[in-house]
């Protein structure tokens, strides 16, 4: 059988690093803004501004989505890396 030689290709442990690092920046960047928009959202409200408890409250659920989605990416990755390294 004649297929591709994976050994050849070098680096995998240093693109695990490298990605994971941006990750992990992700991430940190994304709970800082879901605490941001959070507390903007409580100020908002309890000084009766709709206006910016309703973007605070968009900026919250965009920032929740985007931790979510950063944290998946990071175990994606990974696992992916992981099915290249066995193939």
């Amino acid at each position: 059988m004649v297929g591709p030689d994976f050994g050849a290709v070098s680096g995998a442990g240093d693109l695990r690093t490298i990605i994971g690092a941006l990750l992990t920046y992700g991430l940190v960047i994304a709970v800082l803004m879901v605490v941001a928009c959070a507390a903007t959202w409580a100020i908002g409200s309890a000084q009766g501004s709709w206006q910016t408890a309703s973007k605070a409250k968009t900026g919250l659920f965009v920032a929740l989505g985007g931790a979510v989605l950063t944290g998946g990416s990071l175990v994606w990755v990974n696992w992916l890396l992981s099915i290249g390294a066995s193939l």
